[in-house]
């Protein structure tokens, strides 16, 4: 058998198909597949508006701008996620202030969030990690109460549910993104989900080089430009999404139901091979058939650290199984240090948890076989950690 990827996109005909006669069109940029794709993602999120951008790094800058974050104010998120989730804080000149995470969640220790409010505070962005959105609903709570803006990071967890409210509808707005080892792919892309009118105003110009927010639409569902090209009322960047990219989009949105399915059957696949493995932490989801799952992570118990988990991904390569350590946390990440002097320490349940983690191969065809390789090549691993530490 060959190596096994840690993850792959899942491409068919019918993507193909919807590219190529997106290639023949005339309209290759702002025309009606990213209409059409924008509305099914934010009906899909329960919302009113949807806007396409370049990725889920763009919207989540975006949004900070179009909340009036500025130098000086500070936005809580969550030390353990991708660097974007904190970096869009400080792209607009704030401050990210992090709050620890749940052990069992792995998302933020919502009993933690409140007390890290301050009169600085303007936004909290919070991040469905790994596509497990609880906890939304009394983050939500907070924020409203305190008059906060919350930004829900759905960009794992595109097709979840929390309860009966589907993931990207929580808060002022969210952001999806379509990276090839999401739920679904654009290549690179995302969209901003929102109910707020202003706020979607704003983001459809911020997203286009700042350019007038143009409301005539054609029958056609395309807009018909009233004003200059050339005319900018604020700065703006260039955070759009192609048509090219927008018909995959809405060709992997008409399977995401079937695709959600396979990628439940994998994670159950996972869930009932290692659910005798004494050495791990399996995926805490309180709600498995609502669950849009991103990756599957696990999570080495507490007598193995940093080099046994290290040693065991490499072990892991060696035998052409791909893993990888997600997150290391970004407080650590080396800028974030230089610039406010975090240390060890700082939020110890994210630091220890993400010495332990492991990602394995996830992807919606991955086989029975793959799935029984991965697990027993991963239990040899744990197997010889375990004898090292004997010798």
């Amino acid at each position: 058998m060959s190596s096994i990827p840690l993850s792959r996109p899942d491409i068919t005909d019918r993507e193909i198909d919807a590219v190529i006669t997106t290639l023949k069109c005339d309209r290759l940029s702002m025309g009606p597949r990213q209409a059409r794709f924008e509305e099914l993602v934010a009906e899909r999120a329960g919302r009113r508006h949807g806007i396409a951008i370049s990725s889920g790094t763009a919207g989540l800058h975006l949004l900070m701008l179009a909340l009036g974050v500025q130098p000086g104010d500070e936005v809580i998120t969550t030390p353990f996620s991708f660097v974007a989730t904190a970096n869009c804080a400080l792209y607009v000149g704030a401050k990210p202030v992090f709050v620890d995470i749940d052990p069992r969640t792995l998302n933020l220790d919502v009993d933690k969030v409140e007390a890290a409010i301050t009169p600085k505070t303007k936004a909290i962005v919070a991040v469905e990690v790994f596509g497990n959105p609880a906890g939304m609903d009394k983050i939500e709570q907070i924020a409203r109460k305190h008059e906060i803006a919350l930004v829900e990071d759905c960009c794992e967890a595109l097709g979840g549910k929390l309860d009966s409210r589907p993931v990207g509808s929580f808060g002022r707005a969210g952001v999806f993104a379509f990276y090839p080892n999401k739920q679904i792919t654009t290549g690179e892309g995302g969209v901003i989900v929102t109910d707020d009118d202003n706020l979607a105003d704003l983001c459809r110009s911020l997203r286009n080089q700042g350019r007038p927010i143009e409301k005539d639409k054609s029958d056609a569902g395309v807009t018909n430009r009233t004003g200059s090209w050339l005319q900018h009322e604020r700065l703006g960047y260039n955070y759009r999404l192609s048509e090219i990219s927008a018909a995959l989009g809405i060709a992997q949105m008409e399977r995401l139901e079937e695709m959600l399915s396979q990628r439940r059957r994998v994670a159950g696949l996972y869930m009932r091979r290692l659910m005798d493995f004494t050495d791990l932490i399996l995926p805490n989801v309180d709600q498995p058939d609502l669950m849009s799952w991103f990756v599957f992570v696990v999570r080495l118990t507490d007598q193995f650290g940093l080099t046994e988990r290290d040693r065991v991904i490499t072990g892991l390569r060696r035998h052409d199984i791909g893993c990888a350590n997600y997150f290391p946390c970004i407080h650590l990440q080396p800028y974030m240090r230089e610039m406010f002097g975090y240390q060890k320490g700082a939020f110890p349940i994210a630091e220890s948890v993400s010495q332990r983690t492991i990602a394995l191969p996830f992807y919606n065809r991955l086989e029975e076989m793959q799935v029984e390789l991965a697990c027993q090549t991963l239990k040899i691993m744990l197997d010889r950690e375990k004898l090292l530490k004997r010798a």
